[in-house]
């Protein structure tokens, strides 16, 4: 059959409309689809690749991404809006936000333990007290058979061999922690090293990038002694030394001895802790911090960062534990999301 010209532009025209309608809701679709990139802290970077997979699952249309490189280049980047959000595990300086042009806040996400790992064969069990440990790392105990080792380890075969001590390569919100602890037990080692994501080491260490860089090389060299978060020693079958707290108990880190040390920690309205030295539980302890602005470039942005931050503080809160790390205080959580709410603009 032969169609008029007439009919056949009555049936172009209705396809035309039939297709645009059927393709509609394709591009709106993909319109809504919003992608927000963070970077920063390695401390916490299983937790949030377990939050960032979860989420997925309930907000479909926004894609998270989150790139481990330390919390001293999230601090950075975030300075340099080139991020979404960041990722430290040592609190913004006010010299540090004062940079943000576009206004910032940090968001307690989740509290942890950095344990020191080491390779000794035949070593186990191996016990640091709170007058040995800063003195390793800061070079005035150099032998594994030092006095000062061998008391509290009675009956262990130490050898009389260098202490290696392996540190991080990059700015690390690990290493923050780590040294505020060393600071706060030892005068000495805070003159001679003092706090910081990439400090001055005076022991000539041998250096990994991110956990799994110091990991690796503990596992490689005998002798040696390094400090990762917990969770990542805990995954990978990694020696772990026991620690001296405050009440002179030798502990290695769990859930119960995290969240006893962070239950003494008082959150201030800006949500910075620098806390170095808790008074009961296991006191190599710190919280990890996401960065959000206050300013972004448009609405569908801002939208996708506070659906992410509410997730992470309440629902996201219930996955802490699985990986070792200790949960926000309801109230704490609960203070932060009103203001990630209330201040967080397009």
């Amino acid at each position: 059959m032969i169609l008029s010209r007439k009919a056949f532009r009555r049936g172009a025209i209705a396809l035309f409309v039939a297709t645009a309608i059927a393709i509609t809701p394709v591009l709106s679709a993909i319109a809504q689809s919003t992608t927000i990139n963070g970077a920063g802290a390695t401390f916490p970077a299983l937790l949030y690749e377990r939050y960032i997979s979860e989420f997925k699952k309930k907000n479909p249309n926004v894609n998270v991404n989150y790139q481990a490189i330390g919390s001293g280049g999230g601090i950075r980047q975030v300075i340099a809006n080139v991020v979404d959000f960041g990722g430290s595990d040592a609190a913004m300086t006010d010299e540090d936000m004062a940079k943000v042009n576009r206004g910032v806040i940090l968001v307690p996400t989740a509290g942890g333990a950095v344990t020191p790992i080491y390779n000794l064969p035949g070593v186990t069990n191996l016990k640091l007290a709170r007058d040995v440990l800063p003195e390793i790392f800061a070079g005035r105990i150099t032998k594994w058979n030092d006095p000062k080792i061998a008391k509290d380890n009675s009956g262990v075969n130490l050898p009389n061999s260098e202490i290696k001590t392996i540190v991080r390569a990059d700015g690390s919100g690990t290493t923050f922690i780590f040294t505020n602890h060393l600071s706060a037990v030892s005068p000495y080692f805070k003159g001679r090293v003092g706090v910081g994501t990439a400090p001055k080491w005076t022991t000539n260490p041998l250096k990994g990038r991110g956990n799994p860089g110091v990991a690796a090389l503990v596992q490689k060299t005998q002798g040696s002694i390094g400090y990762v978060e917990y969770s990542y020693a805990k995954k990978n079958n990694i020696a772990i030394a026991s620690v001296q707290n405050q009440k002179g108990e030798f502990l290695t880190p769990s859930i119960e001895n995290t969240n006893k040390a962070l239950s003494t920690v008082s959150f201030p309205a800006n949500f910075r802790v620098f806390e170095g030295n808790p008074a009961d539980g296991y006191p190599i302890t710190g919280l990890t911090w996401m960065m959000v602005y206050k300013q972004y470039d448009n609405s569908q942005k801002s939208e996708a960062v506070k659906k992410w931050v509410e997730y992470v503080l309440t629902e996201g809160q219930n996955l802490n534990a699985s990986l070792d790390f200790t949960r926000i205080p309801n109230d704490v959580a609960t203070r932060a999301l009103q203001q990630v709410r209330s201040e967080v603009k397009p």
